[in-house]
């Protein structure tokens, strides 16, 4: 029951940080990022003391026939970084698909983006802060995959098994944004789901490269891939950047 415990607790935690991060009285101010940032650092690091303790945030071992050095959180092999490439990709393509075929303007459901983007902040001001951008994103890139591949899917490891952990670890990822629903509801669409959508699809994909290749690096570079793109380069709604 303890594990259970912890896990409620990071779920909470996190879904709280989003419910106040969305706020539309902080649209575009600092405070959002401190609200989605504070709690998942805090958290990652205690998931990375966890996992150093365990042995299992960075295995020193001999060279494997993969060539890489063991299956730690953090070990390397090569091909990582296009792995990920490929994943960031898949997940774009899946992000299009989505505002052509269901977040369209004709339906109205294109404010469910626009309310999202528009509490990000003024891409005038992201362009005039792209190294700070790339920071963040990668910080937090590297932070979620702590928590939500590492440290949430070990502790459901212990409950229901490596076949089953990044499934679930994937649902809760997508619960803990539930709060979104409403924080970025729209008076004309309505509740909005995109974020916890997007949780849910992107928790499955990370979450499967995880348990494949046995380490975080390739789903870290998926995330951060993933996030510059919707973020800064084809943005889905309004110019990019």
């Amino acid at each position: 029951m303890r594990n259970v415990a912890y896990l409620v607790a990071i779920v909470v935690a996190l879904a709280v940080g989003s419910h106040f991060a969305f706020q539309l009285s902080v649209t575009g101010q600092p405070l959002v990022l401190l609200w989605v940032c504070v709690p998942t650092l805090v958290i990652a690091v205690i998931g990375a003391v966890r996992a150093h303790r365990d042995g299992d945030l960075y295995r020193r071992s001999t060279f494997d026939e993969k060539g890489g050095s063991g299956s730690g959180w953090l070990n390397v092999r090569s091909g990582d970084f296009t792995r990920g490439f490929f994943a960031a990709a898949l997940l774009f393509g899946g992000a299009w698909a989505f505002n052509r075929l269901v977040a369209t303007p004709a339906s109205g459901r294109d404010s469910w983006l626009a309310r999202l983007y528009l509490q990000l902040g003024d891409p005038t001001a992201l362009r005039a802060h792209v190294p700070y951008v790339i920071g963040a994103i990668i910080i937090m890139a590297v932070a979620e995959e702590l928590v939500w591949r590492g440290l949430v899917t070990s502790l459901l490891e212990e409950r229901v098994g490596s076949r089953r952990a990044w499934v679930w670890a994937a649902v809760l990822y997508a619960v803990a944004h539930a709060p979104t629903i409403w924080a970025l509801r729209d008076p004309v669409a309505g509740p909005n789901p995109v974020l916890p959508l997007a949780a849910l699809v992107c928790g499955l994909v990370w979450g499967f490269m995880a348990r494949r290749f046995e380490r975080l690096l390739p789903s870290i570079f998926a995330h951060v891939l993933f996030d510059w793109t919707v973020l800064m380069m084809f943005r889905l709604w309004g110019p990019s950047i």
